[in-house]
């Protein structure tokens, strides 16, 4: 049975439940990649997009094999849209409202760094010359107007242990959760035996 629960309406009663924050949780924040910022974010591999749209929100991850983002100046990235599933659900969010967040993470450290700005999608061919790889380019590329960079606060890092810990025994694959939604229409064993060599494939 859901319990009646009793939800915060005004922001003024929201502020009133925390203190005041701390002045380095503030002065911490900049509108450009600063030298150590940029050498933080230039070790990062893997970041998650948050984007939001008509349809709703979006969370999207984004790995490379270097580098995620490249810096074109320090107000300005851009990050290759390689191939996925052609959902396209944080490119169409971008096309029709360019706010953007990014979460920046380094394998080993508790660190997270975040950007939030604006981005735009584009298919110019010397932009998407920028990222070939195996002779290949994306389709487009995600282009991101920093607003603000800023780290945040590792706790939720050490809470959870994330880069200490392997809990993925006993979980279900891709193929089960696809046959299950799909009552069994796609995806099960055949689908996870050949996953692995096909992603391989096509990285890029």
């Amino acid at each position: 049975m859901t319990p009646k629960v009793e939800y915060i309406h005004d922001i003024a009663a929201l502020e009133a439940l925390y203190g005041k924050p701390g002045a380095a949780s503030l002065r911490k924040v900049t509108t450009h990649l600063t030298p150590l910022y940029r050498k933080w974010i230039a070790k990062s591999r893997y970041c998650i997009i948050s984007t939001v749209g008509p349809e709703g929100t979006d969370g999207s991850p984004r790995g490379e094999d270097g580098p995620v983002v490249t810096e074109l100046d320090n107000r300005t990235l851009a990050l290759p849209d390689w191939r996925g599933n052609n959902r396209l659900d944080t490119l169409r969010n971008i096309v029709s409202d360019g706010r953007i967040s990014l979460l920046f993470m380094v394998a080993g450290s508790n660190t997270v760094v975040r950007i939030n700005g604006q981005a735009r999608v584009t298919a110019d061919e010397q932009v998407r010359a920028m990222f070939n790889r195996q002779g290949k380019q994306p389709a487009t590329v995600i282009v991101i107007k920093i607003g603000e960079v800023y780290t945040q606060c590792a706790r939720a890092s050490i809470r959870a242990g994330i880069w200490g810990r392997d809990d993925s025994k006993g979980l279900p694959t891709v193929g089960e959760m696809l046959a299950e939604t799909s009552n069994g229409d796609e995806g099960g064993t055949e689908y996870d035996a050949a996953w692995m060599d096909r992603a391989i494939k096509t990285l890029w």
